[in-house]
């Protein structure tokens, strides 16, 4: 049993701030090329690049793999063919068939998503206070996402079907993730998580009508293709997993929001876009939300933020503790769940 006084500190919630503002530098990146490619050949393309990188870490460090139960197989394969190649895919195709905020749109979603998958499945319990926070990043999510809050229009029904679908593979990523995160080193997460894409957005790119095998992509593009992969692709994925070993899911998704202040502000200086005064109003919400959630968490107040987990700090330190000596969920004794510490939290 770990007191209180001697859980580390965490600044875990900065971490998965951090890779969600990478993630907001993906449009410079893949605007041009959604319209080249097909959207199954851009991600095949990406997760190649991805895999070639990663790859050697994955194989240097498959020992750790061996922490894995089938459940945690299951949540691994989710998370690479759902929330990596698909969730990818149809982010991707929304640039292509809707009005350019549809994306964005799926940002204001994922939240409420991955906030009821993570009290579902990892047991996070949920105070009232939560709710300001989360009133709070979604209110600056949606003044950033629309010039004009009140005149929101989608411009038709498959745009927001792929932006929802992919909300919720992103969200359900967010939760299973942090299942994963304690048990493995966030780079074999992350590089395991390209790994099953990648068959994955093949499979995905042999079934569209598009998906030529041949013609991939164009030497022209293999730079932008490159640049997507390894920016907001393999950088914000390792910042994130870093952050996840130690911040639970829901505050990470309230983390996760960084993404459209990022896009925001690279809008006004790559494409010139000039933001509304409500707009500004949704960043300074935005940063506003991230600042005091990072601040708290860094200083071990994470409760509170309005989250009472099973002691997250010693079921990150158990879980560490178990890998070191070499033991998976299958080899630990069952033994009883600790009852929720009631203590500041997050998100």
């Amino acid at each position: 049993m770990v007191s209180r006084s001697s859980a580390p500190r965490s600044g875990g919630f900065l971490f998965v701030a951090a890779g969600a503002a990478l993630w907001g530098t993906d449009a410079v990146f893949r605007r041009g090329l959604a319209l080249d490619l097909p959207a199954a050949t851009l991600v095949f393309a990406e997760h190649a690049v991805l895999v070639l990188v990663t790859a050697p870490f994955l194989w240097r460090h498959r020992a750790h793999l061996r922490n894995l139960g089938s459940v945690d197989w299951l949540a691994a394969v989710i998370i690479g063919a759902g929330s990596s190649a698909l969730a990818t895919i149809l982010f991707t195709s929304a640039f292509r068939y809707g009005d350019p905020t549809t994306p964005l749109l799926l940002q204001k979603v994922q939240p409420l998503i991955a906030v009821a998958a993570a009290r579902i499945l990892l047991g996070e319990r949920l105070r009232p206070r939560y709710a300001w926070f989360l009133a709070a990043g979604l209110a600056g999510a949606y003044l950033v996402a629309f010039p004009d809050p009140t005149a929101v229009s989608v411009a038709a029904v498959t745009p927001a079907l792929l932006a929802v679908g992919a909300a919720a593979l992103w969200g359900l990523g967010t939760v299973l993730g942090r299942r994963l995160a304690p048990k493995l080193p966030f780079v074999v997460l992350t590089s395991l998580r390209f790994t099953i894409g990648l068959p994955s957005a093949g499979l995905l790119m042999g079934l569209s009508s598009s998906g030529v095998p041949g013609s991939l992509v164009d030497w022209a593009d293999v730079p932008g293709v490159v640049g997507l992969a390894l920016i907001p692709g393999l950088l914000a994925l390792l910042l994130y997993y870093r952050g996840l070993r130690s911040t639970p899911a829901a505050a990470a998704t309230i983390a996760e929001l960084a993404f459209p202040l990022t896009a925001a502000g690279l809008n006004y200086v790559v494409f010139g876009t000039v933001l509304t005064v409500t707009q500004w109003f949704g960043v300074a919400f935005l940063a506003g939300t991230i600042g005091v959630m990072s601040w708290l968490s860094r200083i071990g107040h994470e409760g509170s933020l309005g989250i009472r987990t099973e002691s997250l700090s010693e079921r990150v330190i158990q879980t560490e503790q178990e890998v070191t000596h070499g033991r998976s969920d299958s080899d630990v004794e069952p033994r009883p769940m600790a009852l929720p510490v009631r203590s500041p939290d997050c998100q």
